[in-house]
């Protein structure tokens, strides 16, 4: 596991999700005086999102039994 680039993925993580907050909190885009300005896409930062996320999952995983669910069956 590679604590550097986890805590890379975790801040890049952290300002895709306040890009997030403040496209929903303020709008895709605003205006002062004259100039009009244009947020990042949200459905851009979202795919963004999701992928850090597994990236950051990955680099975190030990690689045993990751990502598994047991079932059990009875009454049959």
């Amino acid at each position: 596991m590679n604590t550097k680039r986890i805590t890379s993925l975790q801040e890049q993580l952290e300002e895709v999700n306040q890009a997030i907050t403040r496209v929903l909190a303020g709008g895709q885009s605003y205006r002062i005086g004259n100039r009009t300005l244009t947020r990042a896409n949200l459905s851009d930062l979202l795919r963004m999102r999701d992928d850090l996320m597994g990236q950051l999952s990955l680099a975190q995983s030990t690689g045993l039994l990751d990502h598994t669910a047991v079932a059990i069956f009875e009454g049959r």
